[in-house]
C-alpha cells in the first residue's frame, strides 16, 4: 500500500530512494495522484484508472520538471475524461432494416404475440425506409413515409416508434442526431366511448332479438364475461369448470355460467366459427345489433372497457365474482 501524505516540495525533494525497485507514495490532497520513486532517485507522477476493464497507469511526468499543482490538475483532467463515456464509433453503411432488427432484439420486451404484431406493423408501414442507410435518412424521407400511413392513430404510433429507434441508433453509434426532431409530430383526437348503462341495456335487448346462434351467445358473453373479444371468441370447453364457476384462472359471473350451461357442448370451441376454427371477428353482425341499440359507433372492445372501469377488483376469487354479479345486476336490472 502506498504511503500517504500531502505532496509539498520539501518532502518530495527529500524522499529517500529505495535500495532496489521502486516505492509508491500517494497525495492526500488528490488521492488518485501518486508518485514513483526508483532506486536511482527518479520521481514520476502517475494516475491509475481502469480502461476496457483493465487497470492502467497513466504517466503524467517527472518531478520536479512538472510541479505538484500541475500534476494535481493533470490528474483531475484524466479522471474527468474517464467519467465521460467515449463517443461510439460511427458506422457509415448500415441499412435501416438491420437497425430495426437490432432494436427489436435489444430494446423490445414483449410477448411473442405482441412482438409479432409489432413486426407486422413495421413491415407494413416503414418498408420505404428499409433499404436506406441509417445515416442517410432525412426528415423528408420520414415525413413521406408517415404521410402514406392510412389512419392518424397508426401514424402517431409509428412516429413514436421511429423516435425510439433513432435514439437507439444514436446510442449505438449509427447516427449522431435524431432526424425525428425535425418531423412534425402526429396528433390524434381521443375517441369518446359511447356506452352508458342505458346503452348497455339496449344492446343486450338488441342481441336477444337476433336468432339464437353461437354468434349471438358470444355477443352476450361479451357483456357477462368481463374479458376482451379475443379471449371470449377463443373460449374452449376444457377450460370451463361449472362446479367452481371458473373459466381457466378467472371466475365466471352467474349470468355467464347460466348462458354457457344452456349451450350444446359440441367440439372444442365454445363459439365455433368456420372449418373447425373459433369465431373470429363478426363485424357485420355486431354493427347490426349496435345500430339496433342506437349506438352505431360502438365496438366490441368498448363493452369490455366500459365494464372493467366499473368493476371493483378483489384478490379473493369469491369476492371478485360477487363484484361481477353485483355490477351486472346494478346495470341490467
Amino acid at each position: 500500500m502506498a504511503h500517504q501524505f500531502y505532496f509539498v516540495p520539501y518532502i518530495l525533494d527529500n524522499l529517500p530512494a529505495p535500495n532496489t525497485g521502486f516505492d509508491v507514495v500517494q497525495d492526500l490532497a488528490q488521492p488518485r495522484l501518486r508518485l514513483y520513486v526508483t532506486s536511482h532517485g527518479v520521481k514520476t507522477f502517475f494516475v491509475r484508472r481502469r480502461i476496457g476493464g483493465r487497470d492502467k497507469r497513466i504517466i503524467i511526468g517527472n518531478y520536479p520538471e512538472i510541479d505538484i499543482e500541475d500534476a494535481r490538475a493533470a490528474a483531475a483532467n484524466i479522471l474527468d475524461s474517464a467519467a465521460t463515456p467515449a463517443a461510439p464509433t460511427r458506422r457509415n453503411k448500415t441499412e435501416f432494416r438491420k437497425l430495426v432488427g437490432l432494436y427489436l432484439v435489444h430494446r423490445v420486451r414483449r410477448s411473442d404475440l405482441s412482438r409479432a404484431k409489432l413486426i407486422r406493423a413495421i413491415d407494413m408501414h416503414l418498408m420505404p425506409l428499409f433499404e436506406k442507410n441509417v445515416r442517410d435518412i432525412t426528415p423528408a424521407d420520414i415525413t413521406d413515409t408517415l404521410d402514406k400511413i392510412d389512419g392518424p392513430a397508426i401514424a402517431a404510433r409509428m412516429h413514436e416508434l421511429l423516435q425510439s429507434i433513432f435514439n437507439f441508433a444514436i446510442d449505438q453509434g449509427y447516427r449522431a442526431d435524431n432526424p425525428m426532431c425535425s418531423v412534425t409530430k402526429r396528433t390524434t383526437t381521443r375517441r369518446t366511448r359511447p356506452l352508458t348503462d342505458a346503452g348497455l341495456r339496449r344492446l343486450l335487448t338488441a342481441i336477444r332479438r337476433t336468432d339464437p346462434t353461437p354468434q349471438r351467445a358470444a355477443f352476450e358473453m361479451l357483456i357477462y364475461g368481463f374479458a376482451p373479444k379475443s379471449k371470449i371468441f377463443s373460449m374452449q370447453w376444457r377450460d370451463l369448470d361449472f362446479n367452481h364457476y371458473m373459466w381457466d384462472t378467472m371466475p365466471l359471473s352467474d349470468r355467464a355460467a347460466v348462458l354457457l350451461r344452456d349451450m350444446p357442448q359440441n367440439g372444442r370451441w365454445v363459439f365455433p366459427g368456420r372449418i373447425g376454427r373459433p369465431l373470429t371477428d363478426p363485424r357485420t353482425a355486431w354493427h347490426a345489433v349496435a345500430t339496433a341499440a342506437r349506438i352505431p359507433d360502438l365496438t366490441m372492445d368498448d363493452v369490455h372497457k366500459f365494464l372493467m372501469r366499473r368493476l371493483t377488483w378483489a384478490s379473493d376469487r369469491e369476492e371478485f365474482r360477487h363484484n361481477m354479479n353485483a355490477l351486472l345486476d346494478a346495470i341490467l336490472e
